[in-house]
């Protein structure tokens, strides 16, 4: 015969028949729902908090390459070198801790170090989308197995240098609240700046310019208007036209971004799709 299970503290499972035909109950208690509750929301902010971690690490990251690049093949000095000033300036305003830039900066200034090298990929993403990867990288052969994989399996294409930047403009942009266009524009044609377009918007004054003339533009600006406050200044591709995508590729198209995303080497993603707000 066999025996069956013994359990303590219930008492209507004195009688072994008893205990072996009852149907087991799966009913809970408002305590024991309430504690399940708790249980998921305590996951739920572990993983937020393990995920914001992981952004905020890649986040330092990226800018501690950037700061190490340009203060390496400049002069590790924000005062002597435009070009680092402005990035200190941005990895601030990004709230990158100061103890991350300073470490990136003083690694410049000593001898030897690592060799980064700056690395663009491009390629076609689901629905003909056109995508820009721009990498820093000590490794070429890692970094572009990586960026092919997150191609390969989002049903994507890499494509030859100049394929999908030929439907870009690679420009540098300065915007801030204000609406004086004609004295900002007059500003950009007394410094001799090549001013591709300026454009005013909603209290919104945004200037396009090629990006060699990024650091010229916003002295130029700033000896202008020096209470100035800057919301963007960045290099960057405009899309020469956006494209929507068909609920079956957008999935997958946000699946690349967000492998390309997570690759340590990548710095910074373009495309062309007009995602939903």
């Amino acid at each position: 015969m066999n025996e069956c299970p013994q359990f303590d503290n219930l008492s209507f499972l004195r009688h072994p028949r008893l205990a072996c035909s009852r149907p087991a109950d799966t009913s809970h208690s408002a305590q024991d729902e309430e504690e399940i509750d708790m249980g998921r929301n305590f996951e739920n902010r572990k993983n937020a908090i393990f995920k914001t971690a992981a952004q905020k690490t890649k986040l330092y990251s990226k800018y501690g390459k950037q700061l190490y690049v340009v203060a390496k093949n400049g002069v590790p000095d924000p005062e002597a070198n435009p070009a680092l000033r402005s990035l200190v300036e941005k990895a601030k305003r990004d709230q990158v801790p100061s103890h991350v830039i300073e470490k990136a900066i003083q690694k410049a200034a000593g001898a030897g170090g690592e060799d980064f090298q700056p690395a663009r990929y491009e390629g076609f993403g689901p629905g003909g989308s056109l995508v820009i990867v721009d990498c820093l990288t000590d490794n070429s052969q890692r970094t572009i197995a990586e960026i092919r994989n997150c191609f390969s399996k989002t049903g994507s294409k890499s494509g030859s240098p100049g394929s999908a930047a030929l439907h870009f403009d690679h420009l540098a942009i300065l915007s801030f609240k204000g609406d004086n266009e004609d004295q900002v524009m007059e500003a950009m044609l007394d410094a001799d700046i090549n001013l591709d377009d300026i454009e005013c918007k909603d209290g919104q004054l945004t200037i396009f310019v090629p990006p060699c003339e990024f650091y010229k533009a916003k002295a130029a600006l700033l000896e202008l208007l020096p209470q100035t406050e800057l919301e963007v200044q960045e290099i960057t591709f405009l899309p020469q036209s956006s494209k929507s995508l068909s609920p079956d590729d957008l999935p997958m198209f946000e699946k690349l971004i967000d492998m390309l995303n997570d690759c340590d080497d990548v710095q910074n993603v373009y495309h062309n799709v007009d995602l939903p707000s």
